[in-house]
């Protein structure tokens, strides 16, 4: 996975109560600060944090904004990391509550939390591919590549 913030397609966005409580939270778990943008009064209008393994999320103040999620603590989000465990034992240790401890299932070592404004956190270490346009339900979807004799 690339670390490179400009190669992520999808950045989801979650509006927090406590942007700075939760900037906390997000560096214990692991993710690294990367911008953040605030008003004049010191409110965070925009910010970018990164996960290590590739990807990141736009963060901001919950606020009256028509461009930005209204409210905060309704957001989910699936982090793959190798370190099911450790992940859980700091979300867990900066305050997330456990909502599924960490086990073993038919994708691989999992577990779950809610962060102290209440997203849904999970953490493992299946990876999502893309599926082959062959087996895509969408019309659109261009014809699986050929490999190329040598």
């Amino acid at each position: 996975m690339s670390s490179d913030p400009s190669s992520t397609g999808l950045w989801p966005t979650l509006t927090l109560r406590d942007p700075d409580a939760m900037t906390t939270w997000l560096a214990a778990i692991g993710f690294v600060e990367n911008v953040m943008y605030r008003d004049d009064d010191g409110v965070l209008v925009h910010g970018e944090v990164l996960w290590p393994g590739g990807g990141g999320l736009m963060i901001g103040a919950e606020r009256d904004n028509p461009h930005w999620p209204a409210r905060a603590g309704g957001g989910a989000t699936y982090l793959v990391t190798d370190d099911v465990d450790g992940v859980f034992a700091a979300a867990t240790g900066a305050g997330a509550r456990a909502v599924q401890e960490p086990r073993d299932g038919d994708q691989g070592r999992s577990a779950s939390v809610a962060d102290p404004e209440g997203n849904l956190w999970s953490f493992g270490g299946y990876v999502p591919t893309a599926m082959p346009a062959a087996q895509s339900s969408r019309p659109d979807a261009p014809p699986p590549s050929t490999p190329q004799a040598d």
